[in-house]
């Protein structure tokens, strides 16, 4: 049975959470979501809980618990013990889905971003990857897994590092064990991780083989071509034998943004400290006089593809915000009393 500090409790969530201890409440951490139900970690062990009525009704869907959330939960009953409340989230990663916030997971203090090396790297992709992670308020570390297919993967995790600038980079091999002491080196007592990255990239069986269980969380699949892999089906925090938690996902076919400007710039910091040089502090960085964007792009110290990846995530952004405010305005001229004198 853990210690909540072994869950990743620590003084400032003792006094965040006082008013409910006051109240009678008992804190517990959300392991596994279930359709109308909650696995939650807590200091006497393991309790299935569901979320109080008012809570449901009062809270906006992103609100409501999600793996890695700590919250609050009434004592010990015969039935499903019920969770009155959520704590503030000091991280929480989020997508779009639809035209609503997605919060995957909270409280993560870094994300690993999985690619396999058996596939063709996109940088792209894990750029789109590291903009969320950014945005959450969490560190990314990139891992490039099945390392032990590729003859050189070093090399490959050197050519990658350029995408991410100061992110580490870390070959890893299941089968091998190469990098693995670099994944533990980030995970702590009581520091929590979340993997991400596209099915079949390997998360799962990284995470069961820092578990020390190759079954725990990892399903049969078959690809198109007949070969095996392995998937997770749902979003789960374990807790490794050193001490740290980390959170397994399912992959993710499409990752769409949801108000990741921060996170743009941190993932695009090269390009910001570009923008801030051209002459004009409009500039759109086309056919401006003294863009210092432009000038990069024809001397090769900016890869185009890496500006065309840039162009497209803050136009995703761009529309996500339009529609988001076309959606404000008509609801408020529904709103009783609206447009009257």
């Amino acid at each position: 049975m853990p210690e909540l500090e072994a869950l990743g409790w620590d003084a400032v969530w003792e006094a965040a959470f006082e008013p409910h201890r006051t109240a009678g409440l008992a804190p517990g951490r959300v392991a596994v979501p279930h359709r109308g139900a909650y696995d939650v970690l807590t200091a006497e062990g393991e309790a299935r809980a569901r979320v109080s009525g008012r809570l449901r009704h009062e809270a906006a869907p992103a609100d409501l618990p999600v793996v890695g959330d700590w919250v609050a939960l009434e004592p010990r009953s015969k039935g499903a013990r019920i969770i009155r409340a959520v704590l503030p989230r000091r991280t929480k990663f989020s997508r779009l889905n639809v035209t609503r916030e997605q919060v995957v997971a909270a409280n993560v203090d870094v994300v690993f971003i999985v690619a396999s090396l058996s596939e063709r790297l996109d940088p792209g992709v894990l750029e789109r990857y590291l903009t969320l992670t950014w945005e959450s308020g969490a560190r990314p570390v990139i891992l490039l897994t099945k390392a032990d297919l590729e003859p050189d993967p070093e090399a490959i995790a050197a050519e990658v590092a350029g995408v991410g600038g100061e992110v580490p980079v870390h070959a890893v091999s299941a089968r091998t064990g190469l990098g693995l002491d670099a994944v533990r080196s980030y995970l702590p007592p009581g520091v929590t991780g979340a993997l991400l990255g596209p099915s079949g990239v390997g998360k799962s069986t990284l995470v069961n083989t820092l578990v020390g269980d190759e079954d725990l969380l990892t399903t049969a699949a078959v690809r198109d071509d007949g070969s095996g892999r392995h998937t997770t089906t749902r979003r789960q925090l374990v807790l490794l034998p050193g001490g740290g938690l980390v959170v397994d996902n399912p992959g993710m076919r499409e990752v769409h943004l949801w108000l990741a400007e921060n996170g743009l710039g941190e993932a695009f910091e090269d390009l910001a400290e570009l923008a801030a040089q051209c002459r004009f502090s409009d500039c759109r960085h086309e056919t401006e006089p003294g863009c210092a964007v432009q000038a990069a792009l024809a001397d090769g110290r900016l890869e185009p593809g890496r500006w065309r990846s840039y162009r497209e995530l803050h136009r995703e952004l761009a529309e996500l915000e339009e529609r988001l405010a076309r959606r404000e305005r008509s609801r408020a001229r529904r709103r009783p009393g609206a447009g009257a004198p």
